[in-house]
């Protein structure tokens, strides 16, 4: 993908992150939130599944 047109789609995510935020902070933190809670499900499903396969 040429840099100009990744550098477009980039300003319009952080056009849209902003508007999101302006227009609804409340459902915009639950979303952060929300999205927060499952990356570190995973961290810890990772973590619990090395554990067991090292015999932890």
């Amino acid at each position: 993908m040429p840099h100009s047109i990744k550098r477009i789609f980039t300003w319009i995510f952080w056009i849209f992150v902003l508007w999101a935020i302006f227009t609804s902070p409340n459902r915009a933190a639950d979303l952060v939130l929300t999205i927060w809670e499952i990356i570190l499900n995973g961290f810890n499903a990772i973590a619990v599944f090395f554990d067991r396969l090292l015999g932890g």
